[in-house]
């Protein structure tokens, strides 16, 4: 996928790693609108930067800055959600559908595997979402879909329930496989990738 064509909304940063490769930086500085999650907040408002919006329960933002955020600081105290997902939704209540995510990945592991997995739910609620990491592109997809790629882009797919999985753009056959890691480490042979399938599944792509 090519970055620069994903028209989005808004960006959401949540509480991983901050980024430090170019191209999602290069997206969190042209982005309109900012929400971070409140821990995240910490390290953007240390850079200098200030959100649109700052959403979670704020147990994770630092004192020192509660004065500063206080009209921009959106509680939500559910519980049963993650800070990523209450960003997500209260974009969503917004009318901003098209989201990128940042500084989802890194530090703790269950979280990034959590923050991940759930680009599956925010496509089901109708969001047109992918996530940037320092590495490369999460993008989840249902059907059949073409993915913009290049002669050797690392492509790996996890499926979630995805059936008659196909493609002749990549090294390695496609399978209905049934564990995360079968789908991992393809490769791509063309300037594009379509993905036959149904049901839903999620692409990584090495930048």
């Amino acid at each position: 996928m090519n970055t620069n064509a994903f028209e989005f909304d808004a960006v959401v940063l949540a509480n991983g790693d901050y980024p430090t490769h170019t191209t999602p930086l290069a997206v969190l500085e042209r982005a309109r609108y900012v929400v971070c999650c409140d821990g995240a907040a910490n390290e953007y408002l240390g850079r200098g930067f200030t959100p649109h919006a700052i959403v979670g329960d704020g147990d994770s933002l630092a004192h020192q800055y509660h004065a500063q955020v206080a009209d921009i600081f959106h509680p939500m105290a559910d519980q049963e959600t993650n800070d990523q997902t209450k960003a997500v939704h209260f974009l969503q209540a917004q009318g901003m559908n098209r989201i990128v995510i940042l500084g989802a990945t890194g530090k703790r592991e269950d979280h990034t595997l959590g923050n991940i997995s759930l680009l599956i739910d925010y496509m089901k609620e109708g969001i047109a979402v992918i996530m940037l990491t320092d590495t490369g592109i999460f993008t989840p997809a249902s059907g059949t879909q073409t993915f913009t790629s290049y002669v050797g882009q690392q492509i790996s797919i996890f499926n979630f329930g995805a059936t008659g999985l196909q493609s002749d753009q990549l090294v390695y056959p496609l399978s209905d496989f049934t564990t995360w890691w079968h789908g991992t480490l393809n490769e791509s042979k063309e300037a594009y990738v379509t993905l036959q399938a149904e049901g839903n599944y999620l692409v990584f792509q090495s930048y």
